[in-house]
């Protein structure tokens, strides 16, 4: 069976499974600190509820790894619904105390797939949300997320349109410049042409409209080794910013339930990255790139997420989380770390099989 096949029906089968949802209740925010373009300040984070990822509802099952569809209301919306609880989670941040003592805010609208495609997003919903937030003295950044087929100059000029002179970074999941992983491990469905496409779409708009890019990359997908997880990052984020991405966001690997890297991890045949590769790998993009890089630190410290040992793996965390405001190294040792030199040293001699029709899934 090919991964895509594979992908397709455990999708399916978590789908069948999952309970009708509130929607209501798919809806959520919260307000932090966070590195804006400007600097440091604060942001929205606001989850929009959209009846799903076009891709992942689609045959090709979505990507190995993402299980951002099952907290998706998998039906048609109303627009003023969607609307209705945009309204309810932005009115629930005072931020305005904030920005009257000098705080930049922004707001980034995750819809769990892509906010430009508008089967997911209707533009009716899409406008109204733009329009609001055209009007918000305070925010001064708004970021989405889309794949790179939907990023076209007659989208952009609607959105700017709305937004006049507002920064809008438009943020795509690269995940790595390997094709072979992207398209063969990761399910991702796109070339590095497509984008390409869409950062150099990105790029010439900027003689009009304030608009950035970011590209996510994710850390370890299944079927490559640790080393390989490491060099594979590195050098995706200096392909971005030789193509012009204008900072990239790095996600390593947690274990989403309904996915084959769940089902992988659960046969014993993969495990996330180790802490120690996310340091490598977040030190090193930042002495050969010039662009903000970033680390995501979801899941650290869990049976499901990057690991290292429980003396270490809170306060890295936190360093981490630190050095992404300064975009400084992170330096620390802990008697784990020889450990991971080890595994990393060896992990080419017992790296996974490139094919998955060798491994134990059932």
């Amino acid at each position: 069976m090919e991964i895509r096949d594979l992908t397709k029906e455990i999708r399916d089968k978590s789908i069948e499974k999952s309970k009708i949802k509130d929607i209501d209740r798919l809806a959520t925010s919260w307000y932090q600190e966070d590195l804006l373009y400007s600097g440091k300040g604060k942001t929205i984070f606001l989850i929009l509820p959209t009846p799903g990822c076009s891709w992942a509802l689609g045959p090709s099952g979505g990507c190995t790894m993402c299980s951002y569809i099952s907290d998706c209301y998998l039906k048609p919306i109303e627009t003023e619904k969607i609307i209705e609880l945009f309204e309810r989670e932005f009115n629930k941040h005072d931020f305005k105390e904030d920005y009257e003592s000098g705080e930049k805010i922004a707001i980034k609208l995750f819809a769990s797939g892509s906010f430009l495609n508008p089967e997911e997003v209707p533009i009716e919903a899409r406008d109204y949300i733009l329009k609001k937030l055209s009007q918000c003295k305070e925010i001064s950044e708004i970021v989405v997320e889309s794949r790179p087929e939907y990023v076209n100059e007659k989208v952009l000029d609607e959105i700017f349109e709305i937004l006049g002179d507002k920064l809008f970074e438009i943020s795509i999941g690269l995940e790595t410049s390997n094709e072979e992983t992207r398209l063969n491990k990761i399910n991702k469905g796109f070339n590095n042409k497509s984008f390409e496409k869409a950062i150099d779409i990105i790029k010439k708009s900027k003689e009009k409209y304030n608009i950035k890019s970011k590209g996510y990359i994710f850390v370890k997908p299944i079927l490559i080794s640790e080393k390989e997880a490491i060099n594979e990052a590195i050098e995706t984020a200096v392909y971005c910013e030789n193509i012009g991405v204008d900072r990239v966001s790095c996600c390593p690997a947690t274990i989403h339930k309904g996915t084959l890297i769940e089902r992988l991890w659960r046969r014993g045949s993969y495990q996330p990255p180790w802490i120690w590769s996310v340091i490598e790998v977040i030190n090193t993009i930042r002495q050969k790139v010039d662009i903000p890089a970033l680390m995501d630190t979801s899941g650290f410290g869990s049976r499901r997420g990057p690991y290292n040992c429980k003396k270490c793996n809170k306060e890295l965390k936190y360093m981490i989380i630190d050095s992404n405001f300064d975009q400084s190294q992170i330096e620390y040792e802990c008697s784990c770390k020889k450990e991971w030199i080890a595994e990393v040293k060896f992990s080419e001699l017992n790296k996974s099989k490139t094919s998955i029709k060798h491994l134990p899934l059932y």
